[in-house]
């Protein structure tokens, strides 16, 4: 489906968009666009892929001349750029408006103007009961996403919402390794604090699946194991020989839930169940106010949210095989000095 194709990928210096040129760089795609403000990180990636159909545009979500000027000639976008860092987010929530709210309305007017077929955003389970700017302005992007999928009949827009990507940058199993590995005691916030748990690779195939199946305004997420911290932890320390490494308790941080919802209960009603992928149609109800104060749902009340507290949850062993899919922790266990997942 990506034969002779131009696919641009917002914020694609990241871990999900390096993820997706190692899967597509080798098909029959026409061209890839990586589209970034971090000139450094794309000159690196540049040099380390060496590959012709990777091109480079420098830019931010937030210009929408730079978007137009990369998006021209796309076929497809997947739409990764974002502000996701937990503090920064809470220190300057208007910057999070910014880039994952007004950024998204950009890419996705750019795109139907353009007549792009198809854009996939991708969101996270912290846009469910969100606590923090982070999660407040990914549920606002979701909004928007919705809310344009109702005005274009060409451009088909989705959006895919997942838990962890394990060993990604910035996330806790590279910390808890260089812990480890420098004889610094585990930090952990709260032991049963549970979260849900994916690959990378999970990751592009749920953007993926998404892609080949989703219509108008659908949300997609995978249906992910959850495990605690402290399992998190012990599988990691069994796994690199230290069982008995110190752990120090710190207390759940600002902005910090003791678990994560995938979807609502609200969703849960409306969700079609899809093997390993759950999907949520759009609310395509008009502004009836009728609809909206007369006529509940019973379902509602007695349905309960998908969350990493009542999903699969592994246990040390099944933490430790899920931990030896990822690159980053062959290559720990073959004692490689290796960074996060890019």
């Amino acid at each position: 489906m990506f034969k002779n194709k131009v696919l641009l990928i917002t914020g694609g210096t990241g871990s999900f968009g390096n993820a997706v040129l190692r899967r597509f760089l080798d098909s029959a795609i026409t061209e890839i666009r990586i589209f970034s403000r971090d000139e450094n990180k794309q000159d690196d990636m540049r040099k380390k892929y060496n590959n012709s159909k990777l091109k480079f545009y420098i830019g931010d979500v937030r210009d929408v001349s730079s978007l137009h000027a990369a998006m021209r000639g796309v076929n497809y976008v997947f739409h990764a750029a974002a502000l996701k860092q937990v503090p920064s987010c809470e220190f300057y929530p208007l910057q999070a408006v910014k880039t994952n709210v007004l950024g998204t309305e950009n890419v996705l007017e750019e795109a139907i103007t353009l007549g792009v077929e198809r854009v996939i955003c991708l969101s996270t389970d912290k846009a469910v009961y969100p606590i923090n700017a982070m999660g407040i302005s990914k549920a606002m992007m979701e909004k928007v996403v919705v809310a344009k999928s109702r005005q274009s009949n060409e451009t088909t827009i989705c959006v895919t919402r997942y838990g962890n990507v394990m060993a990604s940058r910035g996330s806790v199993i590279p910390l808890f390794v260089d812990q480890i590995r420098t004889g610094q005691p585990l930090t952990i916030t709260d032991p049963t604090m549970t979260r849900f748990m994916m690959t990378l690779d999970d990751a592009v195939d749920l953007v993926l699946y998404a892609f080949e199946k989703g219509n108008p305004g659908d949300i997609f997420v995978q249906k992910s194991p959850a495990v605690t911290i402290e399992v998190l932890a012990q599988a990691l320390t069994g796994l690199m020989g230290l069982p008995n490494h110190e752990v120090r308790l710190i207390g759940t941080r600002h902005g910090e839930k003791q678990f994560e919802a995938l979807l609502s209960r609200e969703e849960m009603v409306a969700a079609q169940d899809l093997d390993d992928y759950l999907r949520v149609p759009p609310d395509l109800r008009d502004l009836n106010y009728d609809i909206f104060f007369d006529q509940g749902k019973t379902q509602i009340s007695e349905a309960v949210d998908y969350n990493s507290h009542n999903t699969t949850r592994l246990d040390v062993d099944g933490m430790k095989e899920l931990l030896m899919k990822l690159q980053f922790m062959q290559a720990i266990m073959r004692g490689e000095n290796v960074q996060a997942e890019e």
